[in-house]
């Protein structure tokens, strides 16, 4: 194999060697000339032709993007203008302190402080525990990964990435006096959780995979071979994760995968107490619990697929008894116990809903009531168990992210803090919809939609999608979204099955053998929208990350003249290959959304007919922009990589093609608040480049 020699400026772009590559299953052959491109070292990356490579499609990438350096300047000064640079978040009250996090002028991260409950505000009992401006200093990467006060309030544990790897190492220190602890835990992905009076914290390792298959006690001050397993996974495809019950009594030990649960409790107070089983895992049901007073609430999937609340007895806790049934209308997301009442979260044809219940009267529901017809809404930080007073956050696609109080005796909501956009925002200019396009097979899929209101019909249209794993892309609101609509564009969020905006329901008909109507709701969609006189074919610009992604990569496999710009994030686009492959990290865990296509021909099939790369075709593809991290434990960096240089063998157009590999972080790009902003800026900069609009 021979290296790529790399010119300061590049004349052409880069041009991958074929080496032959074939492997068979179920009788049949797939051809892989790419394959070399993953370093047989993974996951470090030394392999010189394979680096060589990639330098060179940064190098082309940078040549192609050069002359659009000043629109790159331009936007991001724009974005960096909507935000407020000095900022802070609304202190809330945690025992005896009250916590914030405020952002100083320039700065890419964050300080956590405090400052006791009775202390006058003047900043001079304000007490900074965590500053991630010195920790980050010298990095080229930084990422905070879990941080926990101690119960008694004087101790500090954090968990940094400082590469992308999202391998995180886990400190302690003295919040008084900053004496850092001895304790180092390295190689963690996990919560920290303090327990038994703050001698000991729990957290998860992973392990040479990438999976964290464990519970581990770690006691403070005690060398880490001291440290004591309190429950190891044998199902490589289930991922293990602690937390504590809203009253803090129990460790909730939960392990599942994206179709089936498990739960353990063990005392916070006797951690290795034998943990108690709530109950068996059974396949395809999913479980969360809590408990208050010797009763144990779960939220299930076990009589609904869109769940149900129950309750069962601490000594009985396999014994469920209905307390909110599941329904077709209502999809309970998620609850919260407190002290005189809980609350139950959830969507109404993907309206976000949220609910106070009352533990001494079960008929009585207090719905927490907002003024939009479009919004996102969900509980914020509320971390003591007697709340008189709940924290909710608020946004809409024209109105900017609100922090709110909720008084639970009086139901009134008061401001206490609305995003604010230095540069000016007046949302009057700007009009929303939420939509309904049918699909092919007569599925109404929602959409929302934001524009200008001096927007001229038929203009340019950005369309968003996601469309996998149950998760729901919210109508939120984005100051980064502005520099498109701002520039005529309308901007669109495709509600596409896969996701759980509509309910489980919604999720099951995207996922396995369903997994096709992703792709198709949002071809439908767009010429939904050119049907409704949004936008024109070729006037599209489109994007999407990791397993949307893999939605570019499909979409421009099948209609690749809708669209006229689009960008593809650590793209999930060689799934065959990687669904094939179990000891990456991820795969064991994947085989639930996407089918397990060793064991199963009819997975294989369905997965080759789809898999972006496998797909790639001799025809005209759309102006693509792809990016990569070197470091990227869950879309591993080859995948990109091998569609490109298969794009670049086969596609018959002379359209650009660039591929970006952050050789330095994993999957979120870069880190900082503006190193981030960098990377949206060029992104709008491509598609206003290949659509033709004024920058």
């Amino acid at each position: 194999m021979q290296g790529m020699s790399i010119a300061t400026t590049p004349v052409a772009a880069p041009i991958a060697t074929k080496q032959p590559h074939s492997f068979s299953h179920h009788g049949l052959t797939v051809t892989d000339d790419y394959a070399w491109l993953r370093d047989p070292g993974y996951p470090e990356v030394t392999d010189k032709a394979v680096l060589s490579h990639l330098e060179a499609e940064n190098a082309w990438f940078e040549s192609r993007m050069a002359e659009r350096q000043p629109v790159i300047d331009a936007l991001f000064k724009e974005m960096r203008g909507r935000i407020k640079e000095a900022d802070k978040s609304v202190p809330q009250k945690d025992g005896d302190w009250l916590y914030w996090i405020e952002f100083e002028e320039g700065a890419e991260y964050k300080k956590w402080w405090r400052r006791p409950v009775d202390a006058a505000n003047d900043g001079s009992a304000d007490e900074l525990i965590l500053d991630e401006v010195a920790l980050a200093e010298g990095k080229d990467y930084f990422r905070l990964g879990a941080i926990a006060v101690s119960k008694d309030g004087t101790k500090l544990a954090w968990s940094v990435d400082d590469n992308g790897s999202e391998r995180f190492t886990a400190r302690i220190k003295i919040i008084a006096t900053g004496e850092m602890l001895p304790d180092e835990i390295p190689g963690t992905l996990s919560g920290l959780i303090w327990v038994k009076d703050d001698t000991g914290l729990v957290y998860s390792l992973a392990n040479e995979n990438w999976r964290t298959d464990n519970a581990r006690l770690h006691w403070i001050g005690q060398p880490l071979e001291n440290d004591v397993e309190l429950y190891h996974e044998d199902d490589e495809g289930f991922r293990v994760g602690a937390a504590l019950s809203a009253n803090e009594k129990w460790l909730i030990i939960s392990t599942g995968d994206h179709e089936t649960g498990e739960v353990r409790l063990v005392p916070a107070d006797d951690p290795l107490t034998p943990p108690l089983l709530v109950k068996a895992r059974q396949k395809g049901v999913e479980y969360d619990v809590d408990e208050r007073d010797g009763v144990l609430y779960i939220h299930a999937n076990d009589t609904h697929e869109n769940f149900r609340l129950a309750t069962a007895p601490l000594d009985a806790p396999g014994e469920w008894t209905t307390l909110i049934e599941g329904t077709d209308d209502f999809y309970l997301t998620g609850f919260d116990l407190f002290r005189q009442f809980y609350v139950v979260e959830g969507r109404v044809r993907g309206l976000d809903r949220i609910e106070l219940r009352y533990y001494d009267d079960p008929a009585r529901v207090q719905p927490i009531i907002f003024p939009e017809a479009s919004y996102e809404a969900s509980l914020g930080d509320n971390p003591e168990w007697d709340m008189t007073v709940l924290r909710v956050g608020y946004e809409s696609m024209v109105s900017p992210a609100s922090v709110y109080d909720y008084d639970v005796a009086t139901q009134g909501l008061t401001l206490l803090k609305v995003q604010e956009i230095p540069s000016g925002y007046d949302a009057s200019l700007y009009e929303t919809a939420r939509l309904e396009i049918a699909a092919r097979d007569g599925t109404m899929v929602p959409v929302s939609v934001v524009w200008r209101r001096d927007r001229a019909q038929g203009g340019p249209l950005h369309l968003y999608g996601y469309g996998a794993y149950g998760i729901a892309i919210g109508p939120g609101f984005s100051t980064t979204r502005l520099s498109l609509v701002d520039r005529g564009f309308a901007y669109a969020i495709a509600h596409i099955r896969g996701g759980d905006d509509l309910g489980r329901a919604w999720y099951k008909a995207g996922k396995l053998e369903a997994r096709t109507n992703t792709f198709n709701d949002f071809v439908d969609v767009a010429k939904g929208l050119i049907e409704r006189g949004f936008t024109q074919a070729g006037k599209i610009s489109i994007s999407g990350g990791s397993a949307g992604g893999e939605l570019m990569g499909a979409v421009i496999n099948s209609d690749p003249d809708l669209w006229g710009a689009v960008v593809a994030h650590v793209p999930f686009v060689d799934v065959l290959n990687t669904m094939l492959d179990e000891e990456l990290p991820l795969t064991p865990g994947e085989w639930p959304e996407w089918g397990n296509p060793i064991e199963d021909k009819a997975a294989f099939e369905l997965i080759r007919s789809y898999s972006p790369y496998d797909q790639v075709r001799a025809q005209n593809y759309p102006p693509l922009m792809v990016t990569a991290g070197l470091n990227d434990p869950r879309v591993t960096y080859w995948e990109p990589a091998k569609w490109v240089a298969r794009l670049r063998e086969v596609k018959t157009d002379g359209n650009e093609l660039i591929l970006k590999t952050n050789m330095g972080a994993g999957h979120g790009g870069k880190s900082g608040r503006f190193e981030s902003l960098k990377e949206t800026a060029e992104e709008f900069a491509f598609i206003l480049w290949q659509l033709g609009v004024p920058a």
